[in-house]
C-alpha cells in the first residue's frame, strides 16, 4: 500500500516550495483575419425580362395588302392569267415566354395568320380563296458579359409553320409565304433589338459596382464579445451568366480579407472603385471568417469553486479561488485553510498554471498539464494541493457546444439581411475549426475559423 501511494504521488505535478504569485500578464490581442471569397450574384426574373421585351412588340405583326398573279393556267383552249387582291393579317397570339437552361435562354411566341384573295377585275371577281395558318417563333440566346460589364445576348431565331399559308384558287394552291414572311422577319428584327435593349437595361456592371460598395460595410456578428466583421475586397472575377426556369443571373467572386474586430465598431472603410474583372474563378462564394466567443474568467472560477464546495469534507478546505492569465498560461489560485479554522481570512495561497486545451470534436474546453507552486510547510496543505492538482483537470472544463451552435446561428442571422438599393445578403456558415486561443484581460477568447458561403444578391 505504501508503495502504491508513493507511485500515485509521483505521478502528480512536482511541488516547488517558496514560489511567488505569477504576475497578471494577459495576451496582446492579435488581428483575426483570413482570406475570403464572396459571391456577388445579380439575379433577374426571366418573366420580367420577357415582359420588357414584349412591351414593344405589337399584337399585329403584319398586314397583307397585295395584288398578285394568282391564276396562271389553261382552261380548255384558253390560257387564263388573272390577278388577285390579297388581304389579311398576322397576329401574335401568345405572350413572349422565356426560360433558361444552363448557359442558354430560350424564348417562344405563337403567331396566327389569315388571308383572303379575290380576282382583281370584273371578269375574275368570282375567283375567291382564303387560308389560315399558325407558326411558332423560337429564339435562343447565349448571354455573355462583355469586358465593359454590359450583358450581350447572342440571339438566333427561327419560325416554322404548323400550317403553311396557301391560298386556294380554282382548285390550286397559291403560296402566300413570300408575301407574309418578309413582314414577320421585320418583326423578328424588332424582337432582337428589343431583347438587346432589355439586356442592356439590366446594367449588370452597375449592379456589380453597387455590390462591391456594400461589401465594405462593417457587420456586427455577435454581442458577447462584441464582434464586427470588416470585409476589404481586393479583386473581382466574373463567374459567368447562368439561367434556369425562372431566373437569369450573373455572378462575381469578390476576393479579399475578412477581419473580425472585437470591441467597438471599426471605422468605415472607404470603398474603392470596382477593379477590372478577372476571369479565374475557383470556388465562387466560398466564405471564411473568424468567429470568436469568450469564456469569462469568473465563469471558470465559479465552476471550480462549486466543484470544490461539493467535494467530500477534508481536513483542509478551499476558501477562495482566483483565475487570471499570465504569460500565455491560465493561472488558478486557491486559498487553502484548515477546515477547523473559523477565521474567514485564514489560509495560504497556492497557484496552479496550465495551458488551455481545446477539443474541437467534442467542443470542449479543458486544461493541459498542470504546474503548481506552494509556499506552505504544512504537510496537510501540501497533501491537499496534490489532490487539488488532480481534481482541477476534471473540474476545470467546459462544454461549449451550445455556445458554438448559437454563435453560428447568430452569425448567419446577422449576415442574412436586406441591404440598400434592392440588394440583400445571405449567409450559410456550417462548419468551423479552431484558429487560436487568446488569454485576454477580458476573458478567454476562442477564435473559430468558420467556413460556408456568403452571397450578395440583387433580384428575386
Amino acid at each position: 500500500m505504501a508503495l502504491l501511494a508513493a507511485l500515485t504521488l509521483a505521478a502528480l505535478p512536482t511541488v516547488a516550495p517558496g514560489a511567488d504569485k505569477p504576475a497578471l500578464s494577459p495576451d496582446t490581442a492579435t488581428p483575426l483575419v483570413t482570406t475570403s471569397r464572396i459571391s456577388a450574384t445579380v439575379e433577374f426574373g426571366l418573366p420580367a425580362l420577357a415582359a420588357a421585351i414584349e412591351r414593344d412588340i405589337p399584337k399585329r405583326l403584319a398586314t397583307i395588302d397585295e395584288r398578285v398573279n394568282c391564276v396562271h393556267r389553261r382552261v380548255f383552249i384558253f390560257r387564263v392569267n388573272a390577278n388577285c387582291d390579297v388581304w389579311g393579317f398576322v397576329d401574335r397570339t401568345s405572350p413572349v415566354s422565356l426560360y433558361g437552361r444552363g448557359d442558354r435562354v430560350f424564348g417562344a411566341v405563337s403567331i396566327y395568320g389569315a388571308a383572303e384573295g379575290q380576282g382583281a377585275n370584273r371578269f375574275t371577281a368570282r375567283i375567291r380563296g382564303d387560308t389560315e395558318a399558325r407558326a411558332t417563333i423560337e429564339v435562343e440566346a447565349r448571354p455573355e458579359l462583355r469586358r465593359d460589364g454590359s450583358l450581350q445576348l447572342n440571339i438566333s431565331d427561327s419560325f416554322h409553320w404548323s400550317e403553311h399559308p396557301y391560298l386556294h384558287v380554282l382548285g390550286r394552291e397559291f403560296d402566300l409565304a413570300p408575301y407574309v414572311e418578309p413582314n414577320i422577319r421585320t418583326q423578328l428584327g424588332r424582337i432582337r433589338s428589343r431583347a438587346l435593349a432589355a439586356a442592356r437595361a439590366l446594367d449588370l456592371h452597375g449592379k456589380a459596382e453597387m455590390a462591391w460598395r456594400h461589401a465594405f460595410e462593417p457587420i456586427k456578428l455577435a454581442e458577447d464579445p462584441p464582434a464586427w466583421l470588416q470585409l476589404t475586397p481586393q479583386s473581382a472575377a466574373f463567374a459567368g451568366v447562368r439561367a434556369d426556369a425562372k431566373l437569369l443571373w450573373g455572378s462575381l467572386e469578390l476576393t479579399g480579407s475578412a477581419e473580425t474586430v472585437i470591441g467597438q465598431q471599426p471605422p468605415a472603410v472607404t470603398p474603392t472603385g470596382l477593379p477590372p474583372l478577372g476571369t479565374a474563378v475557383a470556388e465562387p462564394g466560398t466564405f471564411d471568417v473568424i468567429l470568436p466567443f469568450r469564456i469569462n474568467y469568473d465563469t471558470l472560477k465559479d465552476k471550480i469553486s462549486q466543484a470544490m464546495a461539493a467535494a467530500p469534507a477534508q481536513d483542509t478546505s478551499v476558501r477562495e479561488v482566483q483565475v487570471y492569465p499570465s504569460s500565455g498560461k491560465l493561472v488558478i489560485g486557491v486559498r487553502l485553510a484548515q477546515s477547523s479554522d473559523t477565521d474567514s481570512s485564514a489560509g495560504q495561497w497556492t497557484y496552479f498554471s496550465a495551458s488551455p486545451k481545446i477539443d474541437t470534436d467534442a467542443r470542449a474546453f479543458s486544461l493541459g498539464e498542470i504546474d503548481l507552486t506552494t509556499s506552505s510547510d504544512d504537510s496537510q496543505i501540501r497533501s491537499a494541493v496534490q489532490q487539488l492538482a488532480a481534481q482541477l483537470k476534471n473540474v476545470a472544463n467546459l462544454d461549449y457546444r451550445i455556445s458554438y451552435q448559437n454563435l453560428l446561428m447568430a452569425a448567419n442571422e446577422r449576415l442574412t439581411r436586406p441591404l440598400k438599393d434592392g440588394f440583400r445578403m445571405e449567409a450559410r456558415l456550417d462548419s468551423a475549426r479552431l484558429e487560436k486561443v487568446q488569454l485576454l484581460s477580458e476573458g478567454i477568447v476562442i477564435a473559430l475559423h468558420a467556413s460556408g458561403s456568403l452571397k450578395i444578391l440583387y433580384g428575386l
